[in-house]
């Protein structure tokens, strides 16, 4: 029983992982139709920038809590210079903006291998994170217990954005109907401008978060692509609450499906389920309710 709840407590863990890694990708697929390959690299030069930010600054704590910010807007501003130069070039063109991300991804992991070196780099953890935290039935690992807070952390300060702000109300308003927010005076451009930044920074904090999990290298951000397109999918595109239950709905079945097989085995076994579940309902988990005509 002991182990059982350990493996779903670990389901919880890679949930707040997955969410963390899909959460901008699902803001900027469900306003804007982009396919961004590019995504996983935006984690990458986020876990880099807690490296970087370690080197400069010798306490691992208050270097982690500075790479948190940095994270998010190196991740933003690498965000807004690709939709700048590229990728408004290629709106309604799903399949363009797939080939020419990944194009961009391909580039971004050389620069890396460039500039810090073929093998990965080690980000150390700061000591009120390296042990674990004891929750009654068994224990968590405080690094996981904090992805997991800034997990939620980041939901409700997307969720407040999208509902309290002047902005949040034009991205609701741009992703319900484009033309209509054009006619009443919204800038579409600096909307999607916008948008692009903040799902490029989340992607960002989560490359930081990932530095507490293992090395980062070039490659980093490969490893979570495509389980990060399939919590965005499953969860109904461009819904914020559909990721959260995606994410999480994913990762426990990963670790339940771990506690009887190997950990590929589990994951191909969840790729199936996702593939299937999708087959009974194509628009996910939840849809978007637009007032388009068209």
């Amino acid at each position: 029983m002991q182990a059982l709840f350990s493996q779903l407590v670990a389901g919880l863990s890679l949930g707040s992982v997955l969410l963390l890694a899909a959460l901008g990708l699902a803001l900027t697929f469900g306003q804007m139709g982009v396919i961004n390959m590019a995504h996983g690299e935006f984690m990458m030069a986020g876990a880099y920038t807690a490296f970087v930010a370690q080197g400069l600054i010798a306490d691992a704590g208050t270097s982690l809590l500075l790479a948190i910010p940095l994270g998010f807007l190196v991740g933003g501003v690498m965000g807004v210079v690709l939709e700048a130069t590229l990728i408004r070039r290629m709106y309604h063109r799903p399949l363009d903006t797939l080939l020419v991300t990944w194009g961009v991804s391909l580039i971004l992991q050389q620069a890396a291998r460039d500039i810090f070196g073929a093998p990965n780099v080690d980000v150390r953890a700061p000591n009120w994170l390296s042990g674990s935290v004891n929750i009654g039935v068994t224990h968590v690992p405080a690094a996981r217990l904090f992805i997991l807070v800034l997990a939620v952390a980041a939901v409700v300060g997307l969720s407040l954005l999208l509902k309290m702000t002047a902005l949040g109300r034009r991205i609701r308003g741009v992703v319900q109907n484009r033309d209509l927010a054009e006619t009443v005076g919204i800038s579409t451009r600096s909307t999607d401008r916008l948008t692009f930044f903040i799902g490029s920074g989340l992607a960002g904090i989560a490359g930081v978060a990932l530095t507490l999990l293992g090395s980062t290298g070039p490659t980093l951000g490969t490893s979570y692509i495509v389980d990060a397109f399939l919590v965005v999918v499953a969860g109904g595109i461009g819904q914020i609450k559909g990721a959260v239950i995606a994410a999480f709905g994913l990762g426990l079945l990963q670790a339940t499906f771990e506690y009887s097989t190997t950990a590929s085995v589990a994951k191909v076994m969840v790729f199936v389920v996702v593939v299937v579940f999708l087959q009974i309902r194509p628009q996910g988990i939840f849809s978007v309710r637009t007032r388009s005509l068209a």
